[in-house]
């Protein structure tokens, strides 16, 4: 794991937040599908819609998502809140559980609970400001509000409404999400803290790809 530095007792950080590695990236705003089986994230589950309060979702750089024995889970140290929508228990000890990402967060060094379970102090990341896309990013933000289109006709609905095109962030963090491009730098774009540069690397991705002309 990457070394960041100690976090702090401030108004921005959280007592022990439960982790949920992932090999995905969740970016803020975004919609998240699990499966839930093993009891570890069933125990969390139950612990968030008790206390109404969020989860980490980290992107896992080694290691599976199941608990494996002897196996270690290595993981970034930015991740983001995932605060849960809605849960549908389809059988016994599986639950079908909803989210939307919330706000950045780097944490301090996790720790494991003997049922496997990570939980790490962490330090909330400012959100992105609002900022409107500029005009040679103009196409690419048609070309997104066009793919969201062609998914609906095709009976999909990946994002939560209201849809912000105005918001670069809002339409780098959805490009992101639709992008087949590796974990790696799905994390790199997620971590950018200025959204005008993130939505301006999917742009000249979609312009290398001929997506955007």
């Amino acid at each position: 794991m990457s070394t960041d530095s100690t976090i702090d007792d401030t108004s921005s950080h959280r007592k022990s937040l439960p982790l949920f590695p992932l090999q995905s990236v969740l970016f803020p705003g975004g919609l998240l599908s699990l499966k839930v089986f093993e009891a570890r994230y069933l125990d969390l589950i139950s612990e968030c819609l008790r206390s109404k309060e969020p989860f980490g979702v980290v992107c896992l750089r080694q290691g599976a998502e199941v608990r494996e024995d002897g196996k270690t889970q290595r993981f970034e140290r930015r991740g983001v809140l995932a605060e849960v929508l809605d849960v549908d228990s389809e059988q016994q000890g599986i639950l079908r559980v909803r989210c939307v990402g919330g706000q950045r967060f780097r944490t301090g060094e996790p720790v494991q609970e003997p049922d496997g379970l990570w939980r790490a102090r962490i330090k909330l990341i400012d959100d992105d400001p609002k900022v409107l896309p500029t005009e040679p990013l103009i196409p690419t933000v048609r070309a997104l509000a066009n793919a969201i289109a062609t998914l609906k006709q095709q009976g999909s609905s990946p994002f939560l409404e209201p849809y912000r095109f105005d918001d670069a962030g809002w339409v780098a963090n959805r490009w992101c999400e639709l992008l087949p491009i590796q974990l790696a730098a799905k994390q790199k774009l997620m971590e950018l803290a200025e959204p005008l540069v993130r939505l301006q690397l999917v742009d000249e991705f979609l312009r290398g790809k001929g997506v955007v002309s």
